[in-house]
């Protein structure tokens, strides 16, 4: 029986055969971007804005802010595990731009999910007045969209939309990670139309 010889096969995290050079080297890649694109992007952004039109203006901060949501979250029952499973490894929240802000002065989306009750009214109320405008608001499962099961019973607000405008509601009891993102992506959507 003959030797067989076994080279291994180096690949790096670009395609690249290790010891092979790339068709275009990354260096000369950046080198480009920022003798060529950077600059002109910069003029024509810096011409936008020298113009002060509102028809020029409104776009690029609805730009600015469809592509980083920053979310004050409300988790009051079992939406909020699903919400905290969008920001893990499998879904990766935070490659939409998505940060979660623990403070209401930094925030500018309301995520409300779980079962809001009459004596927590006053407290959502309270977050939602204390974010600056422009604000969003999201109801997240079925019992903040509508009280879901519990929506007979004294206590429970049958939907957060009593409180808070709610732009985007997202169904599910509990709603899945991707159902949630969704909803998020929808709402992105809501803010690239929005005029004034």
């Amino acid at each position: 029986m003959t030797e067989q010889k076994f080279t291994a096969r180096v690949v790096t995290h670009i395609g690249v055969e290790e010891g092979a050079e790339p068709e275009v080297p990354f260096y000369e890649i950046e080198a480009v971007r920022a003798k060529e694109f950077i600059p002109v992007a910069k003029e024509n952004l810096m011409g936008l804005i020298s113009r002060g039109t509102d028809d020029v203006t409104i776009p690029i901060f609805n730009w600015a802010q469809r592509n980083s949501p920053y979310p004050l979250h409300i988790g009051l029952a079992c939406c909020a595990i699903e919400f905290a499973s969008a920001f893990g490894a499998r879904w990766d929240g935070e490659r939409y731009g998505i940060l979660p802000r623990s403070s209401p002065r930094q925030a500018d989306v309301l995520i409300v999910n779980g079962t809001v009750t009459w004596k927590l009214a006053h407290k959502i109320i309270t977050l939602w007045e204390q974010m600056l405008e422009p604000k969003w608001a999201i109801a997240m499962g079925n019992c903040a969209t509508g009280g879901g099961p519990f929506r007979t019973a004294y206590s429970v607000v049958p939907g957060v939309d009593k409180l808070v405008p709610v732009d985007v509601y997202i169904a599910g009891c509990p709603p899945r990670p991707e159902a949630m993102l969704d909803g998020v992506l929808r709402l992105e959507r809501l803010i690239r139309e929005r005029r004034g």
